[in-house]
């Protein structure tokens, strides 16, 4: 896969509106778009706009309609993450040319998604872990290679995964949810 991509395997819990504030930190975390989006309302619908609206607020914390560094601290120290490394508060805010306002936060999420891998492209890398293609990846196999190889999991991280994304009785992780998942940002169903 190219690049950093929108990761909702690290969000943890099942509350959602905390789930949600992990995604737009994690949309800020530093990634550079390679061309402006266009417009925002293209990209998302009425209820997307209205959900990041919640969200936005929720890490304004200070309510003043713009998102700052000291706003980004107080989200994270909310959420239990005290020790936010500064250069990565930083990048976070570098990512705008101005003031994080709500049309800022919209955009800079766009572009966020527009940088992802399509699905179908996530879809095809997990079927080179599924030889037999079954549409699942046996839990420990996938665990295994999520803390050994590349940017390796954490065990928090990989509690947060199986939080989000739990395995059948057999033990299976249904892969094609998870790339669902990432580039639409909620399950089927929902």
């Amino acid at each position: 896969m190219r690049g950093t991509i929108f990761n909702p395997l690290k969000v943890e819990g099942a509350h959602t509106s905390h789930q949600q504030t992990k995604r737009w930190l994690s949309a800020m975390a530093p990634k550079r778009s390679t061309r402006a989006s266009s417009t925002v309302t293209s990209i998302f619908d009425q209820n997307k706009i209205q959900e990041m609206k919640e969200a936005f607020t929720v890490i304004d914390q200070n309510r003043d309609g713009i998102i700052s560094k000291d706003d980004l601290i107080d989200t994270y120290a909310a959420m239990g993450c005290l020790n936010v490394p500064k250069d990565e508060l930083d990048a976070m805010m570098n990512e705008s040319k101005g003031p994080i306002n709500f049309t800022t936060f919209l955009t800079m999420f766009g572009e966020r998604l527009k940088g992802s891998d399509p699905e179908d492209v996530i879809t095809a890398a997990f079927k080179t872990l599924d030889p037999e293609g079954k549409g699942t990846i046996k839990k420990e196999y996938l665990e295994c290679l999520l803390q050994t190889q590349c940017n390796r999991f954490s065990d928090e991280e990989i509690r947060n995964m199986w939080a989000a994304f739990p395995p059948d009785l057999g033990g299976n992780i249904d892969y094609r949810n998870i790339s669902y998942t990432i580039t639409h940002g909620e399950e089927k169903g929902e």
